[in-house]
């Protein structure tokens, strides 16, 4: 039994009993091009699947859990978890020619160490593409799972792993196929702005991309699952014939405020 390797904002772990009880009942190849922390894909464990993210680390991690398990669990668990050298570690991307000669298997060490020992299990980087979370000083945090690690290397054995845009699956999409999409969240004050997830930003022209791309995979005869915010703006965007909008309540732990955490209204977008 496998679980997720990290901690990922806006993770789907509150949410999975809402997500899976909307599950289409039958559908052949799985998609997810915004897998993240991947909470509904190692829940459902599909036999085959195609999976994707922008974020070149994070994609580089799940190819190195699927090809190279046995190396990676040898290079997580030397690390250590303190202050000093968890900073040392963080600093390995300041300097652009060290961080290239880090093979693979160290990047995806260090992602791992870095997630599951920085403040809150955040991901941030700043203007210049360097991680800048602090040291969570946790007395016990598991960054050295083996045991889950070969799981889940077992199961991304039959999965396809990709880096790039969200589009990237539309040349692939099949009639009776399954995609979840559960891309950066429209924020839903009005002095927020829209999450920063790719070097353009995820903007509103993007959330109008991927409700142009959920077009595309309803007329194809597919099936799709997105997850956003309770913002007015998707309810209109999505106010289109054939599709359901569903509202759900999630718990968000992960938040660098106390008084941002708690009960979200989310909703849960399907096509069938």
């Amino acid at each position: 039994m496998c679980k997720p390797i990290i901690k990922w904002v806006g993770g789907k772990r509150q949410l999975i009993n809402e997500l899976i009880k909307r599950m289409p009942k039958k559908y052949n190849r799985y998609f997810e091009p915004f897998i993240g922390g991947g909470a509904l894909f190692f829940e459902l464990k599909p036999k085959n699947a195609f999976i994707n993210d922008y974020n070149q680390e994070l994609t580089n991690l799940y190819t190195v859990i699927r090809d190279c398990s046995s190396e990676l669990i040898n290079d997580i668990c030397k690390h250590k978890n303190e202050a000093d050298y968890y900073y040392e570690v963080r600093a390995l991307d300041r300097d652009v020619n060290l961080f290239k000669k880090l093979t693979n298997i160290e990047r995806a060490s260090r992602f791992v160490f870095l997630n599951k020992t920085g403040f809150n299990g955040l991901y941030r980087v700043n203007s210049k593409g360097q991680y800048n979370v602090p040291f969570g000083r946790y007395k016990n945090p598991n960054y050295c799972d083996p045991e889950n690690i070969k799981a889940c290397s077992d199961l991304l054995k039959n999965t396809e792993i990709s880096n790039g845009d969200f589009d990237i699956i539309k040349h692939k999409i099949q009639k009776d196929d399954f995609v979840y999409f559960d891309p950066p969240y429209v924020p839903l004050t009005a002095t927020s702005s829209f999450t920063g997830y790719t070097d353009k930003g995820f903007d509103e022209d993007m959330q109008f991309r991927l409700r142009d791309l959920c077009d595309y995979i309803h007329n194809k005869g597919a099936y799709f699952m997105l997850s956003n915010s309770s913002a007015d703006f998707i309810y209109e965007l999505y106010d289109v014939d054939g599709y359901t909008i569903h509202e759900a309540e999630a718990n968000r732990n992960i938040n660098s405020k106390g008084n941002g955490r708690g009960k979200v209204k989310e909703v849960i977008i399907i096509n069938y």
